[in-house]
């Protein structure tokens, strides 16, 4: 079974795209490559059962494993020991890609109190955009019973092709992305 954002980009997004900027070639379209997401974990030092429930939480949220991610240098200053574990990370290809992209912009993002859009602003150079979550409870697959503290994410969503900022503005938007208003 085909993803329905899948579908929807390679029936209507990626050609509207192609006669809006002028590719002569299929592969010269904008196109989501990679979603990633991060989770840090920085209090794990104190207790080891806070990265063990941070990577569930992470992987009943992504439907997949998350990497744990290790500590590159010591900080004094941050309490931190080299190859300390810190953060989770998982990295979403193919279906599980697009079904996360539209559970989080259908049903998760709609669930965070006060929401009016996420900023248009957070696109780096190569066209890739990053969004913060401040808690993972806004995923209804997880249990509030069994969350034991608020963790904040982070959301990458790497485009491949894109030649600048307003083309993967234009791609996410197709693809649903709630942007805030310009005049917000």
């Amino acid at each position: 079974m085909v993803p329905r954002l899948k579908e929807r980009y390679d029936d209507t997004i990626a050609k509207s795209m192609r006669d809006q900027y002028g590719y002569t070639n299929p592969m010269q379209v904008p196109r989501l490559e990679k979603i990633v997401v991060n989770m840090g974990v920085g209090d794990a030092n104190a207790d080891a059962r806070l990265m063990e429930q941070a990577v569930a939480e992470l992987s009943i949220i992504t439907g997949q494993k998350p990497s744990v991610r290790r500590a590159r240098k010591s900080i004094s200053n941050f309490k931190l020991r080299k190859d300390q574990e810190i953060g989770a990370m998982a990295t979403l290809r193919g279906r599980r890609m697009y079904e996360f992209m539209d559970r989080l912009f259908n049903v998760a993002m709609p669930r965070i109190r006060d929401f009016r859009g996420v900023p248009r602003t957070s696109f780096d150079g190569q066209g890739n955009y990053t969004l913060g979550l401040r808690e993972q409870t806004i995923f209804p697959e997880l249990v509030m019973d069994t969350v034991q503290r608020v963790r904040g994410m982070n959301v990458t969503f790497v485009i491949a092709n894109s030649r600048t900022r307003e083309e993967s503005l234009d791609l996410l938007t197709q693809l649903g992305m709630p942007f805030r208003s310009q005049n917000q």
